[in-house]
């Protein structure tokens, strides 16, 4: 089984693709981790890649199918794999097929997991880090005791740049631009699972496995 985990940031699809693996015996390939490790081991498409990061430049779609290709195929996954955070785009979705295809490979299933607007935008505009210690908190989640005072060491919390409404509102609309036609794309292909991403962790974790276990694919 080959499966793809799609969901807008702060959705849990790190974290979900992570439970379904581990539920179902499925390989988790986490695109993010996987990059962190190819530069850092300085392999030959990791330089590659680090190169272009380095002047600000995404990296080409060539290099970055090439780099989860060749780890994919290394990787010890005959029960089947999650890709999590990979393809990001109609092209990269568009040139796994066609790779998978000479494997006489497919991907059997796509996970989407759906979170309103409203909802992304509470889960990632409420996050505070302390500047001392570096505890993370949440206004709605894990509030601090006193607003603004860290609850360890009492220093002072402060907001990343990148965890502002403005930011956040911006990470957004640029993934769901990329994504949309992605998740037409699967869905015109009938391979497309849409599963409610709003409730506890355990009650969105119940929801996939039951959705990847009966194979009900929704229409859009």
């Amino acid at each position: 089984m080959y499966v793809i985990f799609l969901g807008a940031p702060g959705a849990g699809k790190g974290t979900q693709a992570s439970i379904a693996a581990q539920k179902l015996a499925l390989v988790h390939f986490a695109s993010g981790d996987f990059f962190r490790q190819a530069i850092e081991q300085g392999t030959e498409l990791g330089i590659q890649a680090k190169s272009y990061m380095e002047k600000g430049k995404l990296v080409p779609d060539e290099v970055t199918i090439r780099m989860v290709l060749e780890h994919i195929s290394a990787l010890d996954c005959d029960s089947g794999i999650i890709l999590d955070g990979f393809p990001r785009n109609l092209e990269q979705a568009k040139a796994l097929d066609k790779a998978l295809a000479e494997q006489n490979k497919s991907i059997d299933k796509v996970v989407y997991i759906k979170v309103s607007e409203e909802e992304l935008l509470k889960r990632l505009s409420g996050r505070w880090i302390c500047r001392n210690c570096q505890a993370p908190y949440h206004t709605i989640s894990s509030p601090p005791v006193v607003e603004g005072k860290c609850d360890k060491c009492g220093g002072e919390l402060y907001q990343r740049p990148d965890d502002t409404v403005e930011t956040v509102k911006k990470r957004l609309e640029v993934y769901f631009s990329e994504t949309a036609p992605i998740i037409d794309y699967y869905a015109q292909a009938g391979k497309l699972l849409e599963v409610d991403g709003e409730g506890s962790v355990d009650e969105v974790s119940r929801r996939i496995v039951a959705a990847l276990g009966k194979g009900e694919f929704i229409a859009r």
